[in-house]
């Protein structure tokens, strides 16, 4: 995992739900997540994967990942190229599903961050810097092992490398 992240907002509201991140049409795709990708948040904005640039973010209110708990929807997000996803809250099983999948999580306010924003987020400092806006926020840095997890790729690589939870 990267320490600093660059790139552009995509900005969502309130309540965003795992059949919005990964609609359930496409259900018979989970076992080709590739492919599931292509359809990253399309109920939200029917042309999000064909705007986005690898290491852009996704920003969201309140509730982020509500619903159901599947790990198909933050691996999605991660594989479309999204470098992080930042909200005021999270759906407690989406919150955990992004960290063992290898995708950081941010809670903080997006009150102040729109579309296009052009952020850089220090996961270690707990800093994000909206350079459109020339503003800084803070916000709480992961728990040790949750940055470690991020730092091998998710929870099954850091099991692989340590054999169990080292806190």
């Amino acid at each position: 995992m990267k320490d600093v992240l660059k790139g552009k907002v995509w900005k969502f509201g309130d309540d965003i739900s795992t059949d919005l991140i990964t609609p359930g049409r496409y259900f018979h795709l989970r076992s080709d997540l590739n492919e599931l990708a292509k359809h990253t948040l399309e109920d939200a904005d029917p042309d999000f994967i064909k705007k986005i640039s690898g290491g852009d973010f996704v920003v969201g209110g309140r509730n982020f990942g509500l619903g159901s708990s599947r790990e198909h929807a933050p691996t999605v997000i991660k594989i479309s190229g999204i470098s992080a996803v930042l909200a005021k809250s999270f759906a407690r099983i989406f919150y955990r599903n992004a960290i063992n999948v290898g995708l950081p999580v941010i809670i903080c306010d997006t009150d102040q961050i729109d579309t296009g924003d052009e952020l850089i987020v220090s996961l270690t400092e707990g800093k994000i810097q909206n350079v459109t806006k020339k503003k800084e926020m803070d916000f709480p840095p992961l728990p040790k092992i949750m940055a470690d997890i991020l730092n091998e790729g998710g929870l099954v690589n850091y099991i692989k490398k340590n054999g169990e939870y080292k806190i």
